[in-house]
């Protein structure tokens, strides 16, 4: 399975066709030799493989965005607790020498 992140675009090289995005802060460059829209600087397209595959409404690339968001903070939520409990037994074994 293939999760495509929204990436904005910021800016476009069209003797190159390929685009500048933002891609949740992280900058990269990807082609826009398959994408059968036009796209402008400030369009929300998915990419896979490094090729912008499709434009999407920018509404719906920020819901889909904000889940992301949601997504990460539960992640990062669930390691934080992993390491307490896993400190905590590593505190406990020390106290059993």
């Amino acid at each position: 399975m293939c999760l495509s992140i929204p990436s904005q675009i910021t800016k476009i090289d069209r003797s190159r066709n390929v685009a500048t995005v933002d891609t949740m802060g992280v900058a990269r460059e990807a082609s826009l030799d398959l994408i059968d829209q036009q796209v402008d600087v400030g369009d929300y397209v998915l990419i896979h493989i490094g090729f912008a595959m499709n434009k999407i409404d920018e509404a719906d690339a920020l819901q889909s965005l904000e889940t992301y968001k949601e997504i990460i903070a539960i992640m990062e939520e669930e390691e934080l607790q992993h390491l307490i409990i896993e400190n905590d037994h590593s505190t406990r074994r020390g106290e059993d020498e």
